[in-house]
């Protein structure tokens, strides 16, 4: 499915590809024109990739939060990745410019970074390594990260960075290119392997703290080796489409149901779901206006429907 819905994005946009146009361009034929194939390069395939890869990035980050922290409203956001890259954009929009799509990025993958760094210091600081520490942790840097946002946009120029600002808040893949793609490729691999090298551990994690002390489970490195590879593969793909909500949260759920399982096999296929509304939400955002739709209001428009259908259908929740 997901794999169809890559091959209509590729073809959708103001100049059409077929997907006789793809075969040829694949084989190598020389009857696709340069301009077809100029297209094809810097244009569909990276966007389409760049989807693909956000969707999997927040899919799979949204299931191993919901496992480690036993909570099914865990998301991204919980420990407040998704606060610090806003924030560090924002920071970013306003000191250098609105268009400074370099800065920008740079600032937002960062300042994920540096929230989740953050998060950690304060566990630290409680000398509590409970899930609950590490909520109320992400919820305080979200707070924080809101109220500099908002002093901030108080500040900015009305025409120019604060519409920046607000339009990064609701994503958008239109900017994407191979160069900013190929630039977070190596941090999103890095968090991806690293998540399923520790597949095993991630499933343990899902059980009492005092069971898992029991099979021999380091907690306390574990929960932070999967906590910094789940944000470095989140802040390296938001760095460069902005936030794209509800993705992180409505895959976990859906692979659950589908599976009614919650292991390993579960965060894979929530990679799958996440990229399959993604990229569905990013061909929507192409075609159903004149002009583009931000990529926000598509992911919760197809997902919303997407959970309730398999909530109706299915017969047990197993989270």
């Amino acid at each position: 499915m997901v794999l169809i819905i890559a091959v209509v994005s590729i073809c959708n946009g103001k100049y059409s590809i077929s997907v006789n146009d793809i075969f040829n361009i694949i084989t190598n034929n020389s009857e696709v024109s340069s301009l077809t194939k100029n297209v094809f390069f810097t244009l569909r395939l990276p966007r389409t990739f760049m989807a693909i890869i956000s969707g999997v990035a927040l899919g799979m980050a949204g299931c191993v939060y919901q496992i480690i922290f036993k909570n099914p409203l865990a998301s991204p956001d919980i420990i407040g990745i998704a606060g610090g890259a806003n924030l560090g954009a924002a920071i970013s929009i306003v000191a250098f410019s609105s268009s400074a799509m370099a800065a920008i990025t740079t600032g937002s993958f960062w300042g994920g970074l540096l929230a989740v760094l953050g998060v950690m210091a304060m566990v630290k600081a409680t000398h509590s390594h409970s899930t609950a520490t590490y909520v109320l942790a992400g919820i305080v840097i979200n707070a924080m990260s809101k109220a500099l946002i908002m002093t901030l946009k108080y500040f900015a120029d009305s025409e120019n960075e604060l519409a920046a600002i607000e339009y990064w808040e609701m994503g958008s893949f239109g900017n994407i290119t191979s160069s900013k793609l190929l630039s977070i490729l190596p941090f999103f691999l890095v968090g991806l392997i690293g998540l399923i090298l520790l597949r095993r551990q991630i499933e343990l994690m899902s059980m009492s703290d005092n069971e898992c002390k029991a099979l021999g489970v380091r907690i306390r490195p574990i929960r932070i080796s999967i906590l910094v590879l789940s944000t470095l593969m989140v802040s390296s793909v938001v760095s460069v489409t902005g936030l794209v909500s509800f993705a992180g949260l409505i895959a976990p759920h859906i692979a659950r149901l589908i599976l009614k399982r919650n292991n390993a096999t579960t965060m894979m296929l929530s990679g799958v779901v996440g990229s399959f509304v993604v990229l569905s939400a990013d061909v929507l955002a192409r075609t159903i206006y004149s002009a583009e739709l931000p990529i926000s209001i598509l992911t919760t428009v197809i997902g919303v429907p997407l959970l309730v259908y398999f909530m109706v259908t299915a017969k047990k929740d197993r989270f």
